[in-house]
């Protein structure tokens, strides 16, 4: 394996940022896919009429217009009424606009808070699904390599049977062997290219664009784990606390709402003048200004609505202690994971190391005499196991490291 790409788990929008080798870098996928993702938009979307809501809610009650006309016209001493206008402005109580716009903020910035969340797990998505394109695209060059060094086998075998140093049937295993690796590396492309479909899915583009990942992962040196009070400001639990302060602003608004409304305005009356008579206030026009009040009487819906939003607060406390243990929990096994992952892979370098050297041992024999090909065969095997076991390892380990980030980044 000649490409090497290391990954700083600390650095970058979820601790991650990549030394480029041959292959896309993770970092630029995450950027098209929190541009193009089609949840992401929508969720922005979202946020912003949240936001016009804002101006929706800034209003007085609407002015109220009335005309009338006597269809019987009663008499004054002036002269007989003809028709009225009326005009109207009710007013909220004082505070009640600048409650419904903080109530209505509160509720953006929920939706805004879900955008957070949601752009960080497309963060993960992306990284989990880079990582198993990792595995595979490092499987498959395994597995290539492996089925080059059964070839060089396969004619050393073919070389001693004509020399009567080995047997045809050890010609067979080594060929059965290639076609078992063969399969493999075909499954292998198969669900490479399925892996790249979800992939360019999340990245909302053609699923047929191809995705080139690094081969290898370097594993950094021992990382402590960051303090787990990063957890309080994590945005799922941020969440819980922004539809604490919305229910706190939506029972203040309820208490707005349950006061007396005040209202304003004037009546104008047509006044005819009576014929025939001459006096100052003959056909003078009435104009009358009011003033009133609306008081809600029956305040029963605005108590229930007071109960309902204790309730809904202590439900929503209770409901972020236990996220915020589900994800205490998720960092601490992720911690686990991550430390499993690395004794694996520490583990299958020492015995891909120690294989290596048991064939060179057995190929210097072959030098002196007979090669024992089912040996052979049987420490080939056992290396790409531990081959693809330290891939596997390293996939699980980057993993884990995502999962981290994602939880108190």
């Amino acid at each position: 394996m000649k490409n090497v790409f290391k990954l700083n788990m600390v650095l970058w929008v979820m601790g991650i940022l990549s030394i480029p080798a041959q292959g896309q870098d993770l970092k630029s996928l995450i950027d098209l896919a929190l541009t193009n993702n089609l949840e992401v938009q929508q969720l922005a979307v979202n946020h912003k009429r949240a936001l016009e809501k804002e101006n929706e809610v800034d209003y007085l009650p609407d002015t109220q217009v009335a005309v009338g006309v006597f269809t019987s016209r009663p008499e004054t001493r002036t002269g007989a009424q003809q028709f009225k206008v009326s005009l109207k402005q009710m007013l909220p109580f004082f505070g009640t606009v600048k409650a419904r716009k903080n109530y209505a903020t509160a509720l953006a910035d929920v939706k805004y808070q879900e955008l957070v969340v949601k752009k960080r797990k497309l963060i993960l998505g992306v990284s989990y699904l880079y990582y198993q394109l990792f595995q595979n695209k490092a499987s498959q060059q395994v597995v290539q390599s492996n089925l080059s060094l059964l070839k060089t086998y396969e004619e050393w075998a073919l070389t001693a049977v004509e020399v009567g140093k080995s047997s045809v049937v050890d010609v067979l295993n080594l060929q059965i062997r290639q076609n078992e690796l063969n399969e493999k590396n075909q499954v292998l492309r198969e669900q490479y290219e399925g892996l790249s479909a979800e992939l360019n899915a999340l990245l909302n583009r053609d699923m047929t664009v191809k995705i080139e990942v690094v081969s290898e992962l370097l594993i950094p040196e021992r990382q402590a784990l960051k303090a787990v009070d990063k957890l309080e400001v994590h945005p799922e639990l941020v969440k819980y606390d922004k539809l604490y302060h919305s229910i706190s602003d939506a029972e203040k608004l309820n208490q707005k709402q349950r006061k007396p409304l005040f209202g304003f305005g004037i009546d104008y009356i047509s006044v005819a003048e009576r014929p025939q008579m001459n006096f100052g206030d003959n056909g003078k026009d009435i104009l009358m200004p009011m003033l009133s009040m609306s008081i809600p009487i029956f305040t029963k819906k605005y108590r229930s609505k007071t109960k309902q939003f204790v309730l809904e607060k202590e439900a929503l406390s209770l409901g972020k202690q236990q996220r915020f243990k589900e994800l205490e929990s998720s960092l601490y096994r992720a911690k686990s994971d991550r430390n499993a992952a690395r004794i694996q892979y520490e583990t299958q370098n020492k015995n891909i190391r120690q294989t290596a050297n048991a064939t060179k041992i057995l190929i210097k024999s072959f030098e002196t005499g007979t090669l024992d090909f089912d040996k052979l065969l049987e420490i080939q095997e056992l290396e790409l196991k531990f081959q693809l076991v330290k891939i596997q390892a390293t996939r699980r380990f980057y993993e884990q490291c995502a999962l981290i980030n994602y939880l108190i980044q």
